[in-house]
């Protein structure tokens, strides 16, 4: 209530108050004015001094007129404007209170209309003061009375009867101002929560994937959100449903005849299968809600459900075949070292050779099992380059000198296991195709501008690959090679995408190129 002591800081709704005040005053002034001029002392009006209530009332409405004025323009401040209005009201119906006779006048009742008006305008503010002041100007006007006038004694007990009314109406105003403060500042903060919620309800609805309808009792749609029109192919924003399919329609009355929760498959012009959900209104207003669903997200997600459950599947059955695989293997390695017979070491190699394929495509299948334990580090690309190469040299001779590595040492994030394992693929596959020459596969890291990320390349000057097979490289089980797995640049994508990172296949140059887009380090 203190911010409220400056002009600007005062709400509109007081000022408002304000104004209908000044206008109570200046309509009681004239009320007073028209009363005396055509009806005389007959209202108990101006009965002991007729000239000083004229005067006084004139001056009663220049200076109500004068008040609104200064309420126009909202200066000076409110609490002061308050304050004059209501000693002038003491002031002048004081006075015309005594040029009409006194209390038996009634003017005193108005009195208590001023106190009262003044602490509801002011929220309780300085009510007492107002009530004191009034009471004061009672009191002046009785004793000024008995000491120029022949006054009876006991209309001072009247007046104090009368300032004793001002102090209960005066506490009365401010216990119903504090409760009227508090519930008007109760509402606001309600109105904001409300306002607030509905904005929050009208983004969910409007960003939902599924469609939402409200429509009545006789298919007129009140409310779409953008799902729905997307769904359906048409803008329904005061449109019907008979717009969009009689089927539809048809179907609705019957729901609206059940009044219940019910649903259907709907295939909607554009040709796609939507569930309907209906619900109907809870009160009387005969609205009802309608969900529309895609079944194709439906069938897509129930489909991606299936394929990581098998995945898991896959996965178990993959470790529980490993340790079979493996005695297998070594029985083929035994029966090969025990019987030099030609045509049982060619067996046993057939064996060992089909046992090692195996075992290749079940490691493969569990490290895509392990693709969501990513720990990206920071690796530097030149340390972690010359390492790879270093190990792969231990299989290839010529990896040392086929590779050629360049870029800055630049940094960036990366689960160290799972790059070793996209970037072992990549250069393999390189120098299975690749020529024999110096530096025939590159390897280059550089900065991609105006971003924080880092672009890896693995280029080589082999064939490079067919047109007609570029859509299938990252296709699982697809290989151009009869033993090789197929899971090679699938499971390297999918453990880039673990990391926030992209694999790609780029133009042949004229051989292979591959690109990884991934995070930079700071």
């Amino acid at each position: 209530m203190d911010a409220l002591m400056r002009g600007d800081a005062v709400p509109d709704n007081f000022w408002r108050s304000l104004a209908f005040f000044s206008l109570y005053r200046l309509i009681v002034g004239g009320l007073f004015l028209f009363a005396v001029l055509m009806y005389g002392d007959t209202l108990n009006l101006a009965t002991q001094d007729g000239r000083l209530f004229i005067r006084t009332d004139v001056s009663y409405i220049l200076v109500a007129a004068a008040f609104l004025g200064l309420l126009w323009r909202r200066k000076p401040n409110f609490h002061l404007q308050l304050s004059l209005q209501v000693a002038a009201d003491v002031a002048f119906l004081t006075i015309l209170m005594y040029a009409s006779g006194g209390q038996k006048s009634g003017i005193a009742v108005l009195l208590l209309v001023v106190v009262a008006g003044a602490g509801l305008v002011g929220q309780g503010r300085m009510t007492l003061f107002y009530a004191a002041l009034a009471s004061v100007g009672m009191l002046l006007e009785e004793s000024w009375r008995a000491l120029t006038l022949e006054a009876d004694l006991a209309e001072f007990f009247r007046t104090g009867l009368t300032c004793v009314g001002f102090f209960g109406t005066a506490i009365t105003a401010r216990l119903l101002a504090r409760r009227v403060v508090s519930n008007e500042q109760l509402a606001q903060r309600r109105g904001a929560e409300l306002d607030l919620q509905l904005r929050i309800n009208a983004r969910i609805i409007r960003d939902m994937s599924d469609g939402v309808l409200v429509t009545n009792a006789e298919g007129q749609v009140r409310q779409a959100n953008p799902a729905a029109d997307r769904l359906l192919s048409v803008s329904l924003a005061d449109g019907r449903l008979a717009d969009v399919s009689t089927e539809l329609m048809a179907q609705y009355s019957r729901w609206n005849l059940m009044r219940q929760e019910n649903g259907t498959i709907f295939r909607a012009p554009n040709g796609r299968p939507l569930r309907i959900r209906y619900l109907p209104a809870e009160d009387h207003s005969g609205n009802a809600l309608l969900y529309l669903q895609d079944m194709d997200q439906v069938q897509a997600h129930a489909q991606q459900l299936k394929l990581a459950a098998l995945g898991r599947l896959t996965a178990n059955i993959a470790h529980e075949i490993r340790n079979p695989l493996a005695a297998i293997s070594h029985a083929a390695e035994l029966l090969a070292e025990e019987d030099p017979d030609p045509l049982r070491t060619r067996l046993a190699r057939i064996v060992g050779d089909n046992s090692a394929r195996l075992n290749r495509l079940v490691t493969d299948v569990l490290e895509l099992g392990r693709r969501d334990r990513a720990e990206p580090e920071t690796l530097h690309w030149q340390s972690f380059a010359r390492a790879l190469v270093e190990e792969l040299s231990l299989h290839d001779s010529t990896a040392q000198t086929r590779i050629r590595i360049s870029g800055d040492d630049l940094a960036f994030l990366f689960d160290r296991g799972h790059l070793h394992r996209v970037l072992w693929n990549l250069i393999t596959n390189a120098l299975r195709h690749a020529s024999m020459a110096e530096g025939a596969i590159k390897l280059d890291a550089v900065a991609v501008a105006g971003t924080d990320q880092i672009a890896l390349f693995v280029r080589n000057d082999g064939p490079g690959i067919e047109p007609s097979l570029r859509g299938q490289v990252f296709e699982p089980f697809f290989t151009t090679r009869s033993a090789g797995t197929g899971l090679g640049l699938y499971i390297g994508r999918e453990l880039c995408e673990a990391n926030s990172a992209v694999l790609d296949l780029l133009d042949n140059v004229p051989g292979t190129q591959f690109r990884i887009v991934m995070k930079g380090a700071q």
